[in-house]
């Protein structure tokens, strides 16, 4: 039975472990997921066990992480939602989001993001999150566009060796 550390009415946010290689896999070695995030469209074994590792690094590192996200009614992995390092910013951190393909559609993006954002200013503290998307992916733009991300340009992106548009949020509830 996994932990969960934050729960909306649908979803759970778990860690990722060094053990989850097969929801990693179940996540990460289907093109549908990963057609946007990389060039070849299609991540490797060995891509999987890097981007597993990447999580689990940042966790240990930052206690941050994209987390794994669950169904709370059937324990099912939906996907991953978080945030990892920004640069060299502080207090700040770049939001994402990768769903399995079954879960598109159905506002589980939306609830996840809500919750990263929300966890991310209350919680964390953080001053400023950004978020970007693939130039063709359509529903991450009209979602992070939704979350109230305010487009600052673009960002080369190597893994897909593109310029990606370039969002960011600010906190409005730290003083200033």
């Amino acid at each position: 039975m996994r932990e969960y550390f934050i729960k909306t009415k649908r979803i759970g946010f778990s860690v990722w472990d060094a053990k989850d290689l097969d929801l990693a896999t179940e996540l990460w070695g289907h093109s549908e997921v990963t057609k946007y995030i990389c060039s070849s469209g299609k991540f490797s074994k060995q891509d999987i066990i890097d981007r597993l590792n990447t999580e689990v690094h940042n966790h240990v590192i930052y206690h941050i992480q994209y987390w794994p996200v669950f169904e709370l009614s059937t324990g099912e992995l939906i996907g991953c939602c978080g945030i990892r390092p920004y640069k060299t910013e502080s207090h700040s951190f770049e939001l994402g989001f990768h769903l399995r393909e079954k879960y598109w559609g159905q506002g589980y993006a939306s609830e996840a993001a809500k919750a990263a954002v929300d966890y991310s200013f209350r919680v964390l503290k953080a001053e400023k999150l950004y978020s970007g998307h693939h130039p063709q992916n359509k529903a991450s733009e009209k979602l992070i566009s939704k979350l109230g991300f305010q487009l600052t340009g673009t960002v080369f992106y190597e893994p897909t060796g593109l310029y990606h548009p370039f969002y960011e949020l600010v906190n409005q509830t730290i003083d200033t």
